[in-house]
Order: C-alpha cells, then sequence, then structure tokens
C-alpha cells in the first residue's frame, strides 16, 4: 500500500444516510477472485437498473473518473466485509467524505489506503450543496487535515494514528514493527523484573528415531 499526504481529484455527492456494506458491494459479487477487481460491483444495485443497464444519472455513472465521495451519516454501516473497501478502492475512490461511519468499515477502509474524512453534519450539508451542479475539483490534505474546494476549507476529524499510517503507507503490523525498538526494551525490562512469568520450556520430540531437543 503507498502512502500518500495530499490528494487532489473530482468529488461527487451520494446524497443518503445509511449506505451500508451490502449496497457498496452486494452479497452475491464477493465469491470474485480480489484479483479481477471489485470496481464493477461498487454500489451495483445503485449505479444499475433491474436489468443490468447503467443509471446515466447517477453520480459514479456520470462521472466514472470520480475519486472523491461525499455521503451522508452512517457510511459503511453493516456487516464488516472488507470487499465493500476494496470495491470502493478498486473503483478509484481514494476519499469518503461524511459525517460518521461504520467502525470496522473505516478501520479497513485505512488499511486500505482509503480515507474516511469526518466532518460536522452541517459541513455535509454545504459540500453536498456545492456538487448540486456537478462534480468539482477537490483537495484533500491529510498532513493539516483540510479538504479545500472552491473558496471553502472544511477540516476533518482523523485519528492520529490513522493519519499516520495513511501518509506511511503502513498496516497495523507496519505500525507494529516501527515500534519494535520499544517492544524490546519493554520485553528485557519484563523479563528482569519477573524472571519468574519467563519460562523457557524443553519438549522432546521423537521422530525418525532419534530425539530432538527444542527450546
Amino acid at each position: 500500500m503507498s502512502g500518500w499526504s495530499t490528494h487532489s481529484g473530482l468529488a461527487v455527492a451520494l446524497d443518503r444516510e445509511n449506505v451500508d456494506t451490502d449496497q457498496l458491494i452486494p452479497a452475491r459479487f464477493m465469491s470474485t477472485p480480489r484479483s479481477e477487481g471489485y470496481g464493477d460491483f461498487l454500489l451495483y444495485d445503485f449505479r444499475n437498473d433491474m436489468y443490468g443497464n447503467p443509471v446515466p444519472d447517477f453520480p459514479l455513472n456520470a462521472v466514472p473518473n470520480a475519486s472523491i465521495l461525499i455521503s451522508r451519516r452512517n457510511f459503511g454501516s453493516g456487516s464488516s466485509r472488507e470487499a465493500a473497501v476494496y470495491a470502493l478502492v478498486d473503483f478509484g475512490i481514494r476519499v469518503v467524505i461524511a459525517p460518521s461511519f461504520g467502525d470496522i468499515f473505516a478501520s479497513n477502509s485505512v488499511n486500505n489506503g482509503l480515507l474516511p474524512a469526518r466532518v460536522t453534519e452541517t459541513e455535509a450539508d454545504a459540500a453536498i450543496a456545492a456538487l448540486a451542479g456537478g462534480a468539482k475539483e477537490v483537495t484533500v490534505d491529510l498532513t493539516d487535515r483540510t479538504i479545500r474546494f472552491g473558496n471553502t476549507t472544511l477540516e476533518f476529524a482523523l485519528d492520529d494514528v490513522w493519519q499516520q499510517k495513511l501518509i506511511n503507507g503502513w498496516d497495523d503490523i507496519d505500525l507494529t514493527r516501527n515500534h519494535k525498538q520499544a517492544i524490546a526494551a519493554f520485553r528485557a525490562q519484563h523479563a528482569q523484573a519477573m524472571p519468574w512469568a519467563v519460562q523457557v520450556q524443553q519438549t522432546n520430540f521423537r521422530s525418525a528415531g532419534r530425539d530432538t531437543v527444542s527450546q
């Protein structure tokens, strides 16, 4: 995963509350290998009619190169399927702006390089109203946590650790490795302070007619 600090792209509005993960990618598509890409399945039942034909005026059909999505509260609620984030990322979405997100969805987003930018209800209203006439160029800055479009600048909320992970392109394992010196120091201190808690176990294994001692 590549880190990033600033992204500029076209933003479109999805003026809906409670867009859940089943809407982001219906379950019937989740048997498809990730290697084939999930972008075509993003919001499939909104983007297409009952016959599978694209709905021309749906925002992501009207602006297929959009990379920023502005929506309403409780975005990404529902089941914990990470495929919902895959669908957004594979489509080309880098930022989702909304007043609130499903907790697991937001965590999955950060681990896949997608920013869940949390703004107030009033700010979401203003941003969606600004996009009523069509897509606009928007710049999102992770460093100062701002969203800029036209003469408007909004600040978004983001956990400090998530900000660090997105900028550096880290997942949870990378984040842990970054603290390996502190972890090693703690283990050494712990072993010295409570040696009885550190046990070395020896187990005899009999294999191929000989004993092997593992420690």
